[in-house]
């Protein structure tokens, strides 16, 4: 049975993959909503497919791509899903998702995370009061460490910021696996409710202690670069699908990275960025059906090779 949110997050999808055309062959799966996973901290559960915002949001507020990205928006709430990230380093985007969260209208669907990248307590908080005059809000789901920068001051910062209640949840974040080393270090002697790295079938450092040290200390998982930067997707762009994707339930490329990362149990939502509607109702069609089991994962990665 699904609830009566399910069914409106089913046919609001359904509606939306019909209108954008014949993206996938399997629309059924849209009735089971979008997985969610719970935030440890507060048991808040979050949809398991969210967006990244860089590269793909850094353009202009009057640029003709608003509109299209207005549609990626819509596109992801309607699907389900809530979770945006953005951060003040990705050039215009955090005034990009303010105003296309602004014009959405539905502020109170939307999980808002972004980031602080400055060095020490004033610049920090000077950038962080840029963030939320960008976001257009007075509450800020979720601020982030970009890339371990000046780390202690700035969790000081946003712990000040979290009581206050202006910051809901505080975490630190980096993108390339050489530093999963240094954000291990963090996690053991700060505490923060999220932590934001790179884990792909190419990159599967995290699996060796990341990722079970936040299943076992209560630490929500972001995962930024599920594609590698597309270069994944680059390897199979001129292969046929193979038949066992059906198995999982995945009807693309783009789904079977996705399952294999959320079938890690420690993952809590992963964040691809995309400037396309379609692609986006791809990535939360990932969020549902079955997850691949180790064999499974194993035949994803071969196919990658």
């Amino acid at each position: 049975m699904f609830t009566r949110r399910q069914l409106l997050q089913r046919s609001a999808l359904i509606a939306t993959l019909a209108a954008l055309g014949p993206l996938l062959p399997a629309l059924s799966f849209a009735a089971q909503g979008v997985l969610r996973r719970a935030i440890p901290a507060t048991g808040e559960t979050l949809p398991v497919i969210g967006l990244g915002t860089s590269i793909t949001h850094n353009v202009s507020l009057d640029d003709p791509q608003m509109d299209r990205l207005l549609e990626v928006l819509r596109v992801m709430v309607e699907g389900g899903a809530s979770l945006i990230d953005t951060a003040p380093s990705y050039g215009n985007a955090e005034r990009v998702v303010g105003e296309l969260v602004n014009r959405l209208g539905q502020r109170d669907k939307v999980f808002l995370a972004s980031k602080v990248s400055s060095t020490g307590r004033e610049r920090g908080l000077a950038q962080i009061e840029a963030s939320f005059e960008a976001l257009q809000t007075d509450t800020i789901d979720l601020i982030q460490v970009h890339n371990l920068q000046d780390t202690r001051t700035q969790l000081g910062l946003l712990r000040e910021l979290k009581q206050e209640g202006r910051v809901r949840y505080i975490g630190v974040t980096h993108y390339v696996e050489s530093a999963h080393d240094r954000l291990l270090d963090t996690l053991k002697q700060e505490q923060v409710d999220f932590v934001q790295f790179n884990y792909s079938v190419s990159e599967r450092n995290a699996e060796k202690q990341l990722l079970p040290y936040c299943a076992d200390h209560g630490i929500a998982t972001l995962i930024n670069r599920p594609f590698t930067r597309g270069n994944l997707l680059s390897k199979v762009r001129d292969k046929p699908l193979p038949d066992w994707a059906a198995e999982i339930d995945a009807s693309s490329w783009a789904q079977l990275l996705l399952k294999f990362i959320l079938a890690e149990p420690a993952v809590t939502a992963v964040i691809p960025a995309t400037s396309n509607p379609r692609y986006m109702a791809d990535n939360l069609l990932a969020g549902q059906g079955r997850l691949p089991d180790a064999r499974q994962r194993q035949m994803i990665v071969d196919a990658f090779r």
